[in-house]
């Protein structure tokens, strides 16, 4: 355990560049693995969680190499020609790599047994476990479809037309990634939008993929299998779930003005800074540009006096890792602000509703717990008080980040128990946010 107790320091001042965007870096290393010959990523993610998918390449025959810092390169096998992993595949801390690792390999002729720490070990599998299953992959899990477990691929596969009972990106691109090397076509409905990374990097690298919408409005994404997969040079764009932080903190301490360069804003994603203007926060977004696909801009972010508000649980996908940070704006701004529709935080790395509640109330916030989210009392714009004893963040980096901004923004600081898990997502966090209260 790593111990910390984030001070007050005052206003934060700076520009900087938050690292690349995870999912963006997870899905360029595995598709880079999927095509045959040289694909170059520069803006790569280097946490924890994207290097455990670089393992899991490496482990089925890719070659995937750092050249410098952020910078990348992946000769691929191909699809289909995936190989046998000698030993179990560690994903550490990632749900991510996990569930979609668990969708390439269950279209290949190959059997992966799947691993990862004690946090991952807690986390749902069954709803990849199910439609993958469909396709003619076999699994033999821990108990309640958890890790660890061993995947045997299906081959040929068999394509499914799968209609999402939750809203997950994670599903949906798992399906995606099996469709690839799948006789035919492999069809995912998907009745509310997730984000689509999966779907436009698939298409940048060649795969036969459409989108359409049907007559209830859902999104209907078809992929054609047997895939000859192109390499491509990708530059990813800064991760906005990593800018939150930085955005929050910057919105509730005064005299605060920074500017994060080059933040991802996939409107399928960046439902954190639409919630965040609705509270009244002044975020400008400058140079708004195109990079590979995806939107791009700089975000000027100024301290501003927050309102409480009712947010919409229509917007939950496209923020949902943002909803531990947009707590703690919501414990300091006036009024009451309301979340619902956040069943989903219940099964990330940690409960993030319950922990959040806990953590924000140590620290001197007003918070009520409900089924589906919280109601949160805020103080006006006062500093929280802070806590005495330490937060317990259950091995949850985006629980740790937040409650370090919470304690930017408090009287007397914030313990949190273990800085440790911060690695798996944002390995420069501290660092950064130290060069900005200098």
């Amino acid at each position: 355990m790593r111990p910390r107790r984030f001070l007050p320091t005052g206003p934060l001042k700076g520009r900087i560049r938050v690292p690349g965007d995870k999912s963006i870096s997870h899905r360029s290393i595995m598709l880079g693995a999927l095509a045959v010959g040289e694909t170059k990523v520069t803006g790569l993610l280097e946490g924890e969680d994207v290097l455990s998918t670089a393992a899991a390449m490496r482990a089925m025959g890719a070659t995937v190499t750092r050249t410098g810092e952020g910078a990348w390169t992946v000769n691929g096998v191909g699809v289909g020609a995936l190989l046998q992993p000698e030993a179990p595949l560690d994903m550490g801390n990632s749900g991510t790599s996990t569930r979609l690792l668990m969708g390439l390999v269950a279209s290949h002729p190959i059997t992966a047994t799947f691993i990862g720490d004690g946090s991952l070990s807690k986390r749902p599998m069954g709803r990849v476990i199910d439609p993958l299953s469909e396709m003619g992959a076999s699994f033999e899990a821990s108990e309640g479809g958890r890790l660890p477990l061993i995947l045997k691929g299906a081959s040929p596969a068999v394509p499914i037309r799968y209609r999402l009972p939750m809203a997950s990106a994670q599903v949906k691109s798992a399906i995606l990634l099996a469709g690839l090397n799948t006789p035919g076509i492999t069809t995912v409905i998907e009745p509310v939008p997730t984000r689509d990374h999966s779907e436009r990097m698939l298409r940048g690298f060649g795969a036969d993929l459409t989108v359409e919408t049907d007559a209830d409005g859902a999104r209907v994404i078809s992929i054609r299998g047997e895939a000859e997969l192109e390499p491509q040079t990708i530059e990813v764009p800064g991760d906005p779930s990593s800018a939150a932080f930085f955005i929050v903190a910057a919105l509730v301490i005064p005299g605060s003005e920074v500017l994060i360069e080059n933040v991802g804003l996939n409107p399928t994603r960046a439902g954190i800074v639409e919630v965040l203007r609705q509270m009244g926060g002044s975020i400008e977004e400058v140079n708004p540009r195109e990079v590979g696909g995806e939107p791009v801009a700089d975000l000027l972010v100024r301290h501003s006096a927050l309102k409480g508000i009712d947010v919409d649980p229509a917007i939950v996908p496209a923020m949902v890792d943002e909803f531990p940070v947009l707590f703690v704006a919501a414990a300091l701004a006036e009024g009451v602000t309301t979340t619902t529709g956040l069943e989903e935080l219940r099964v990330k790395e940690s409960d993030r509703i319950s922990v959040m509640a806990t953590a924000l109330a140590a620290a001197g916030a007003t918070v009520r717990e409900t089924e589906d989210g919280l109601i949160i009392t805020g103080t006006g714009g006062e500093p929280l008080v802070g806590t005495n004893g330490t937060i317990a963040t259950h091995l949850d980096h985006r629980i740790a980040m937040s409650m370090a901004v919470a304690g930017l923004a408090s009287r007397a600081g914030v313990e949190v128990d273990d800085v440790r898990p911060i690695a798996t997502s944002f390995p420069v966090f501290e660092t950064m946010l130290e060069g900005l209260t200098a």
